[in-house]
């Protein structure tokens, strides 16, 4: 059965090429969020295999939703997205949990491969 993936991005555009690259790849999005705020409802309501979480977001961050989703949920698997030059905030995501995280503008057999070895 495809993985479930929830993707997490305030750009539509963002969202729509991470949601290209999954499907072309035979994952399942069941669903997608603009903030950190819907992040969190929308991992309760799908319980997803994956998230791709963007790290800076209006009104909740990634980060914040990071650790608010790993405390519902500790086994939650998450992979951040940044932009260049977000290192301290990629390395605060990885100490809060995050799996791994992808670089935009995004490579998609990069995407692929981090979410496939975050899934095994």
């Amino acid at each position: 059965m495809a993985k479930k993936i929830l993707i997490v991005d305030d750009a539509a555009f963002m969202r729509m090429m991470i949601k290209d690259i999954l499907t072309k790849n035979g994952f399942d999005v069941v669903g997608e969020a603009a903030d950190g705020a819907q992040a969190i409802e929308k991992y309760k309501e799908h319980k997803p295999d994956l998230v791709t979480m963007d790290i800076t977001m209006p009104e909740v961050d990634g980060i914040t939703a990071l650790k608010e989703i790993k405390n519902f949920d500790p086994d939650a698997k998450i992979i951040m997205c940044s932009a260049m030059g977000q290192q301290a905030m990629v390395i605060d995501a990885i100490q809060a949990g995050a799996k791994d995280f992808i670089v935009k503008p995004f490579q998609a057999d990069r995407v692929v491969e981090a979410i496939q070895k975050t899934l095994e």
